[in-house]
């Protein structure tokens, strides 16, 4: 069985891949209890010495706000260690599977979707981290899976607390009756989470290099959010009272970062629409 040592290991992704793989994978859970990703060199020698056959690394400081006003030590986290542990796996012929994001692209002023061959621009610190770590792997390391995803989205389950997206934001509205704004001025794709944690195994055998690994969405943020209060069955009006346009964040740029996933798909990778994920999430939990 397959050793794969798994950092965040507590977070949304990483405990639903866990869930989802049980017996087939022999799961290493690291944690920040276990290693110290402010301190790099640290985090190559305790890789370096695992001796995991695979390392997913999903552990990452993804508020904005932290990586806006602490770049020298969010750098460390996201930046500085991430590399680190591309050259433990280096070093020790293993390979990494690096989930990596959209929001390389939050800079870019042209509509998406966009490929992996698009150069990143990003204007924000979070996406200038990933987009190094990015074109480090690809410069730096013979075997990796470098993984971009979308804005995921799912419901909890047993020792799994989803992280927020758009399903949960609008459930949330809808149960406590607070009117709630969804962007207008954002296109970006929306994934089920489920379909990365079903199809861990397959996409840790991809072919070395970089893929987008999302859901086409054609819709705004806001009309995502419409449609999805339509799908768990809410009222014409209790939509209107309750799912808000908000007309004013991003008005000075609109913001269009959706991933051309096709690159994936082509490898075997199942991939469909929003609107297909969402379906799909609300069959699977009984809606």
């Amino acid at each position: 069985m397959q050793r794969v040592a798994i950092t965040g290991a507590t977070g949304y992704l990483a405990s639903l891949v866990q869930l989802y793989n049980r017996g087939r994978f022999e799961f290493v859970p690291v944690s920040r209890a276990d290693v110290d990703y402010g301190h790099p060199d640290e985090v190559e020698r305790f890789f370096s010495s695992l001796g995991a056959d695979l390392v997913f690394h999903t552990a990452a400081n993804a508020t904005t706000a932290a990586c806006e006003n602490d770049p020298a030590g969010t750098d460390l986290i996201n930046r500085d260690s991430a590399i680190a542990i591309g050259r433990a796996c280096q070093a020790t012929g293993k390979r990494m599977v690096f989930i990596s994001t959209e929001q390389v692209f939050n800079g870019l002023a042209c509509p998406g979707p966009f490929d992996e061959a698009t150069e990143p621009c990003s204007v924000t610190r979070y996406g200038q981290q990933k987009a190094a770590v990015d074109a480090w792997m690809h410069a730096s390391l013979d075997d990796y899976v470098t993984v971009r995803l979308s804005w995921m989205f799912g419901m909890a389950l047993p020792g799994v607390k989803p992280s927020p997206g758009i399903l949960g934001n609008v459930l949330q509205a809808l149960r406590t009756g607070k009117p709630t704004k969804f962007t207008c001025n954002e296109r970006r794709c929306m994934t089920y989470a489920q379909r990365l944690a079903s199809q861990f195994a397959q996409v840790c055998d991809l072919p070395s290099g970089l893929y987008h690994f999302a859901s086409a969405n054609t819709l705004t943020t806001f009309e995502s959010a419409q449609m999805v209060a339509r799908r768990l069955g809410a009222s014409a009006a209790d939509i209107e009272r309750l799912i808000l346009p908000d007309t004013e964040r991003y008005a000075d740029r609109f913001r269009d970062f959706r991933l051309d996933a096709h690159k994936a798909q082509d490898a075997g990778i199942e991939l469909g629409t929003f609107a297909e994920d969402v379906d799909l999430c609300l069959a699977d939990f009984g809606w």
